[in-house]
């Protein structure tokens, strides 16, 4: 039989996406209409389970389930955030999921794995403090806690870095699966600072989870392009208005990409940034680097990418089409998004890389399942 996950806050399915095939989904669980109608159009629906984690019937966790996923919101960690953290109305949302699965667990149906992802501003916010509390939830509930910092542009054409904590249960073993001191391109100096600040108790019950870097490289952004985008190419004069928005840094950037020859492809952000008159002013930034920039929920205008053509002195400019979207998540053209563009782009901003989820699964989710599947001695 193959093993069997739970999806917390499940929003369009790229878990089930990448899981799919080498696990069964026991179930998914999110609170937002919208995005359990895109979870059912891709996957059906059976098992998913529309509504508050904190009204999650309490059966459904009694049953055999070796990994729970959970990528709760991040607004109130996120840099971009107000800085509230837990006690923030979404990002405190972790505390209830712990409670809702404690007495499953504390009843003896404690899953071989638990996974966390969230933005890495929960690492640094309140001086640690929420993510030592995170840790601490985790490790009462009988758990060894360790994390990877995962950027997926190792993975996919876009600037992702995101937290992935892991935990084992306490009884299994993990030797020859960790490493005595952070080693490896995804333990990063922030998790390492924390570790060191970290009370002795939390440092006792910290794993170094042994991983490499993946070994294929990324695709191009320029392989992202759809050939029939739902978005229009912008006219001359916004354009034009675009081009006046650039920061010297970005216009160089854009005369780099004309003198390159062929063609270039970019994306840009329109930003609020200090001006000297006082007050803000809206910038656009640019890049040429073959990465597009982090996906975000469509909160305004400004959290909406451009895409950026060049061949020469042509310059083209739209929108990133939704299918675009979807691709830079690593989700297959076969994946349907929602019909309208705000509600495509804040499916793709909410979730995580498929294919980072699916190295996670390689790389430690599949050699410590094999460890908790062994018979006993």
């Amino acid at each position: 039989m193959p093993p069997r996950y739970a999806e917390f806050f499940a929003g369009g399915g790229m878990v089930r996406a990448a899981l799919s095939g080498t696990w069964d989904c026991a179930f998914a669980n999110d609170i937002d209409p919208m995005k359990c109608a895109v979870y059912a159009d891709n996957f059906g629906t059976d098992g998913l389970v529309e509504g508050d984690v904190a009204t999650l019937d309490p059966m459904l966790l009694r049953q055999p389930i070796d990994l729970y996923w959970a990528s709760s919101p991040c607004q109130d960690f996120s840099l971009a955030g107000n800085g509230s953290g837990l006690n923030g109305l979404r990002s405190g949302v972790f505390l209830t999921w712990i409670d809702a699965i404690r007495p499953a667990i504390e009843a003896g149906h404690a899953p071989a794995l638990i996974a966390f992802e969230n933005v890495m501003g929960l690492v640094t916010r309140n001086g640690d403090r929420d993510f030592a509390a995170v840790v601490t939830a985790l490790s009462d509930l009988g758990y060894r806690v360790g994390a990877l910092e995962i950027d997926a542009r190792d993975f996919l054409p876009q600037s992702r870095p995101r937290l992935f904590v892991v935990c084992a249960r306490d009884d299994l073993d993990v030797a020859g699966l960790t490493t005595p001191a952070p080693s490896g391109p995804y333990h990063t100096r922030r998790l390492a600072e924390f570790v060191v600040r970290a009370p002795a108790v939390l440092r006792k019950r910290w794993l170094w989870w042994r991983h490499a870097p993946p070994t294929a490289p990324a695709p191009s952004l320029a392989r992202m392009i759809d050939a029939a985008p739902d978005t229009p190419w912008f006219d001359a004069s916004m354009r034009r208005a675009l081009t006046t928005m650039m920061s010297p840094p970005s216009l160089a950037r854009l005369r780099s990409a004309r003198a390159a020859g062929g063609l270039q492809v970019g994306t840009l952000y329109r930003r609020g940034r200090p001006d000297p008159a006082g007050g803000t002013r809206q910038r656009a930034e640019v890049r040429f680097d073959g990465i597009a920039g982090c996906l975000r929920t469509p909160a305004g205008g400004s959290s909406r990418q451009t895409l950026l053509l060049v061949e020469g002195r042509k310059l083209r400019a739209r929108l990133l089409s939704t299918r675009e979207a979807a691709r830079l998540m690593g989700l297959p053209d076969g994946y349907r998004m929602p019909a309208n563009y705000n509600a495509a782009y804040k499916v793709a901003g909410d979730g995580v890389a498929v294919p980072v989820v699916r190295y996670l699964d390689e790389t430690l989710f599949q050699p410590v399942l094999a460890r908790a599947l062994l018979p006993a001695t």
